[in-house]
């Protein structure tokens, strides 16, 4: 029986098999090997799209429920409440089932193979300070693979996946897997003996990608919406802050859309009458009423990348589906200052690996960049400043995961 190696992120999602003796990627989209994990229901068509079909859809105005970063919700309550969602009662389980099958059903088109055993990539921790929750993250999961129809999967540390896909080492160094995806950070240090990968130690945080894009979205956008401006008491004098819940859910991924609430609406309307400034207000009940928040998570995003090129110093997230001419501006440096906490975890979850593995940074010869957030400059030099001998090695950070469980599938 074969199995299909299965990289699920919380961001994108890649598939692989081993041909010739060499890991094969799934075309999962016409011509490319990775996929944005979206999904979209269509309310018009009554039909579930994927991808970048899903975030077109969004992107275009369709009518439907928009849904990313479902991995973030595994292990909590959520993932087993039935709601509706569009044209169907499901619960958010049944969602990631369906996503899954679909990847399975692309890998068999494509080979001509069934794939009734999947080999799915995890991180070292979904939740770091919460064991329980942690280890409900991967039944949940395993579940959602036994309801989209595998009869069995396993499970790979994502970063020890990547080690087995990394190149070369020199003789007595050690390498160090950095793979920073849209949820979380994780790390392993390996050695090398030929073509024998041994892993030393692995450690991981949760935070990524949309942690990043969050933070940002709070800092930047958000008080342009009406976070921390004042709004005058309904009855009496006096005046008070609007309250943070509904900007924090607004730039979370995986809470965005639960924030289209009658009860939401009926309070930024109160919002936008009472509130010492009406305009932010204004902007944020228009987001409501519209459905904007996922048009905002992807302009964060996009002014994320902007900034992180090496020859730009400031950029500006397009707000423009909101208000004409409305943009936020912001800079390298004020995007390094909104992301100091998290590089610093980063840092901490680096050193405690080492710790764990019992061996001093001098020791690590290369560091393998993994996932699209380990690419972020500020992550960059969080790594550097660790490790100033180490060899970078960014070359097939979307895919290493994919190709190493693709490996390990067919041992």
């Amino acid at each position: 029986m074969a199995t299909l190696g299965i990289d699920f992120g919380t961001s994108n999602t890649a598939a692989g098999v081993m041909v010739a003796g060499r890991p094969h990627l799934i075309n999962v989209e016409p011509g490319r090997t990775t996929l944005p994990t979206s999904v979209f229901f269509d309310y018009d068509r009554k039909v579930t799209t994927y991808g970048s079909v899903a975030n077109t859809a969004l992107i275009d105005g369709r009518e439907g429920r928009f849904m990313r970063a479902l991995k973030s919700v595994l292990g909590t309550p959520l993932m087993r409440e039935k709601r509706q969602i569009a044209y169907e009662r499901l619960t958010l389980l049944e969602v990631v089932a369906k996503f899954l099958r679909m990847i399975r059903e692309r890998a068999e088109a494509e080979t001509g193979q069934t794939y009734d055993i999947a080999l799915s990539g995890r991180p070292v921790r979904f939740h770091s300070t919460d064991p329980a929750r942690n280890a409900q993250a991967e039944v949940d999961l395993r579940e959602a693979y036994m309801i989209a129809g595998y009869t069995d999967v396993s499970f790979m540390f994502e970063p020890e996946a990547a080690a087995l896909a990394s190149g070369p080492l020199d003789k007595g160094a050690l390498g160090l897997i950095v793979d920073i995806g849209g949820g979380t950070s994780d790390f392993s240090v390996f050695e090398r003996n030929g073509a024998d990968t041994r892993v030393i130690a692995s450690h991981g945080v949760r935070v990524g990608g949309t942690d990043f894009d969050r933070a940002i979205s709070i800092a930047e956008v958000m008080p342009l919406l009406g976070r921390g401006a004042e709004v005058r008491n309904a009855m009496g004098p006096g005046r008070h802050v609007a309250p943070n819940a509904i900007f924090n859910d607004l730039a979370t991924w995986q809470k965005i859309p639960f924030v289209y609430t009658a009860e939401n609406r009926r309070m930024v309307a109160d919002f936008a009458k009472l509130g010492v400034d009406p305009v932010p207000f204004g902007r944020l009940k228009t987001v409501l009423e519209m459905e904007l928040g996922h048009d905002i998570a992807f302009a964060v995003e996009a002014g994320k990348i902007q900034i992180n090129k090496p020859d730009v110093t400031d950029a500006g997230i397009d707000l423009r589906v909101i208000e004409k001419a409305l943009w936020a501006e912001f800079t390298k440096d004020a995007m390094s200052l909104t992301l100091a906490d998290h590089a610093a975890q980063i840092r901490a979850c680096a050193a405690e690996t080492l710790a764990m593995a019992d061996v001093t940074p001098d020791r690590i010869g290369k560091i393998v960049f993994v996932g699209g957030s380990s690419l972020l400059q500020v992550v960059e030099h969080v790594m550097v400043a660790m490790f100033p001998d180490a060899a970078l090695e960014r070359t097939e950070a979307f895919t290493a995961v994919a190709d190493g469980l693709a490996i390990a599938a067919s041992s």
